[in-house]
Parts: structure tokens; C-alpha cells; sequence
């Protein structure tokens, strides 16, 4: 097994669909409530069902670079021999890898399995065939055989070449055509295939970020199979994924959240996911919130924005997961000032990142982490033992916006 680490430089790209964050996150969000999956029908835990409880029926590291493009964050991954580089968006709340062609060109290693696929977006779509090709997330980390979505239609996925999905390989049933025996099976997903090659022993994938400050800069990096202490302090500290269904379909988690020492959100199921770009809260927890900033919404932006005599006087937010407080300073609550040109908002705002959930909110999924939480802590998500683990970085506490 490589238990070796190996890092990977990658840039910040801005997306042309920034200043529409609000509104893609909440479009994605409704699907992610329903219990599906958020690119497709049909997808969930099925492993697990017999553990469901609460809310709704069941129904070594090595690491690559990814980018944050305003929005979400992009890898280069390399398909086919000889290979060709790709950036592909990184999302824990999908399974899935596949890509555009163009700009995908079958190689050598290219195999055409004859299978629609189909992905049904929260504000996109995308179909086309599944192929079979050689992956290489990194030199080191070289999948044969990778089953891939080959797309020749897309709707609304601009800035971006395809998707790399990490998310639990349930989540991919339902997006292909079904096989001979006519049921919808699991396609290993690329972690699947990291571990069956011997590529790495565990079934992990860590995600560090550094806090976006600019719309074209190296910021982060993805860690398979084991994590990377030099990227965070002290000790890793993991949860098991929740039992509350939908949220136990994705990388789900109990949490309770605290604006200053009030509490405003009672412990709850939700999702970590760094396919959403704001932190979503349900309506009580976000009414409470805009209560204590005195935050106004703004009509361009669809955010709340704060004064800069507000901002002074805001409190910490403290996200307490599996007994341990995670703390969200003032400065990690704001949209980066120096990229206000991507939301449409002034130089000058102060804008907050974060939305409401409103009526999509239920008791099996009331609040997403999306990056704007993640880039200020080290995530890992652990599909060997069912769990996710968070831990503080040099940046947890970081003024950068």
C-alpha cells in the first residue's frame, strides 16, 4: 500500500455563475433535502437503512490540488494515455466522476460500455454514455478501468470541465442503465478503486482549504487514504455519520450551533458538503442569527450585509459536532471583501455567508456546511469506518477577509 503523502499545488478559479451563489445553493439544497441525489435519481444508503432512525423513513495520504473557482473547488485530473488534464469540480455530496466532450478524446485506455447515464442537477443536467478509462488523480494515484460519465449534453455547467465525485458509492445507483440482471448496482467510485488496486489501504479522502482571498491562487488540497498532520493542529476529532434520514445519505452529521454563548440552532441532522458554497441554516436558526447581527438582506446579492459598526460588534459562532466546539470568528462569517466583484456586490459591502434554508429545512436534514465553513478546518471523510472528522488549521482563526 502507498501510505506516502504527496502534495499537489492547485489554483482558485471564479466561476462566471458567482453572483448567483444564493440561488445555486438553494436550488441544490432542495434536492439534497428530498433525499436524493443531488446530480440524479435514485440514490441512498441502502446499506445502512437498517440503522435509520428519527426524521423521515429510510427511503497514507496522498493528495491532489483543487481549486476554489468562487464558487466550489476544481482538481486537475488526468484521463486517458496518453492523458489529458481535466478540472473537475470536488463534491462529497456525489459519487459519480465524469466529463464533458468536448473536451474529453477517448484514448487507448478508453472503453465505451454502451450505457446511458444520466445526471439530474439541482440547477443543471447533464447525460451522455459511461466509459471506462484510466484515472490519475496524481502520478502516484493511477486508477485503471475508472468507470467515468462521458457526457455529450449539459445544461448549466459552465466554468467547468466535469465532476469529481467523493461522496458514498450509494449515491451512484440510478445513473446508469441497468445491468444485465436489470438491477441498478453501486459503480465503484474512485475511492472504491484506490483501495481495490492497492493504491491506498484506507478508504479516506481529507479536504484542506486556506481561505479564498482571490480569484486566482493556490489554496487547498484533497488527501487519499491517510490524513496529513502537517495540515492541521492537534487531534482529529470524528463523528459517526448520522442516523437521520436523508441526511445519513450523504456525509451526514449531528451539529448545534451558538452565536455567542446563545444557542441558535438545537443539535440536528445535517450534511458537510463542499459542493455548496454557503452555510445554509434553517429559517429559525438564520432569523435568529440576522437578529443578533441586525443584518439587512440585499436585494442584488440575495445575502445578508452587515455595517461596518455591526461587523465590530459581532460574536464568534461556535459549532459544536460530536462534544467539540468549532469556533467561526467574526472574519470567517464574511464573504472575502477583495471578491465582492464575483457576488455583484460593492467594494465596500460586508457580506455574510450565509442562507436560509427555509421550508426545504425538515428534521432529517436542517443545515448544510458548505465551504464557507470547510476552508477554515480540516475535513475528512472516512468511508472505511462510517465517520467524518474535523479538526482545526492555522487558518481556523485567520483575519483574511
Amino acid at each position: 500500500m502507498n501510505n506516502t503523502s504527496h502534495q499537489v499545488p492547485f489554483k482558485t478559479k471564479v466561476a462566471h455563475c458567482a453572483k448567483e451563489i444564493q440561488k445555486r445553493d438553494c436550488a441544490r439544497a432542495k434536492h439534497l433535502v428530498a433525499g436524493h441525489h443531488p446530480h440524479g435519481p435514485n440514490a441512498c444508503h441502502d446499506k445502512k437503512k437498517g440503522n435509520h432512525t428519527a426524521g423521515s423513513p429510510p427511503s497514507s495520504g496522498t493528495t491532489i490540488p483543487c481549486a476554489d473557482n468562487g464558487v466550489t473547488y476544481l482538481a486537475a485530473v488526468a484521463i486517458g494515455s496518453p492523458a489529458k488534464n481535466y478540472n473537475l469540480l470536488i463534491d462529497t455530496g456525489s459519487s459519480n466522476t465524469w466529463v464533458k466532450q468536448p473536451p474529453y478524446t477517448p484514448t487507448s485506455t478508453s472503453q465505451d460500455t454502451r450505457k446511458p447515464f444520466q445526471i439530474q442537477y439541482g440547477s443543471g443536467s447533464c447525460s451522455g454514455n459511461e466509459y471506462t478509462d484510466q484515472v490519475a488523480l496524481c502520478p502516484q494515484l493511477c486508477i485503471k478501468n475508472q468507470s467515468i460519465g462521458v457526457a455529450d449534453k449539459c445544461d448549466q455547467m459552465d466554468g467547468i470541465d466535469g465532476i469529481l465525485g467523493i461522496g458514498p458509492v450509494d449515491l451512484t445507483q440510478g445513473t446508469t442503465a441497468p445491468g444485465a440482471s436489470g438491477q441498478n448496482n453501486d459503480i465503484p467510485t474512485i475511492t472504491d478503486n484506490l483501495v481495490a488496486q492497492g493504491l491506498i489501504k484506507n478508504e479516506r479522502v481529507c479536504v484542506y482549504y486556506e481561505p479564498t482571498t482571490s480569484a486566482d491562487a493556490a489554496n487547498g488540497c484533497l488527501c487519499f487514504g491517510e490524513p496529513d498532520p502537517s495540515q492541521y493542529n492537534d487531534d482529529l476529532n470524528y463523528v459517526p455519520i448520522t442516523k437521520t434520514s436523508p441526511a445519513c445519505n450523504y456525509w451526514g452529521i449531528d451539529q448545534s450551533i451558538s452565536y455567542g454563548s446563545e444557542e441558535i440552532m438545537a443539535s440536528c441532522a445535517g450534511i458537510s458538503d463542499t459542493g455548496t458554497t454557503l452555510i445554509m441554516l434553517p429559517s429559525t436558526a438564520f432569523q435568529a442569527y440576522q437578529k443578533k447581527t441586525g443584518a439587512v438582506m440585499d436585494s442584488q446579492t440575495q445575502l445578508l450585509t452587515v455595517t461596518q459598526d455591526q461587523y465590530d460588534k459581532m460574536e464568534s459562532m461556535f459549532f459544536s459536532i460530536g462534544g467539540v466546539k468549532y469556533e467561526l470568528t467574526k472574519n470567517a462569517q464574511i464573504w472575502p471583501r477583495s471578491m465582492n466583484s464575483t457576488l455583484g456586490a460593492k467594494n465596500d459591502q460586508i457580506c455574510l455567508v450565509f442562507a436560509d434554508m427555509g421550508g426545504m429545512a425538515n428534521d432529517g436534514l436542517c443545515f448544510i456546511n458548505g465551504f464557507a465553513f470547510l476552508q477554515r478546518f480540516y475535513s475528512v471523510y472516512d468511508t472505511t469506518n462510517s465517520q467524518v472528522g474535523y479538526a482545526t488549521t492555522k487558518y481556523t482563526t485567520a483575519t483574511t477577509n
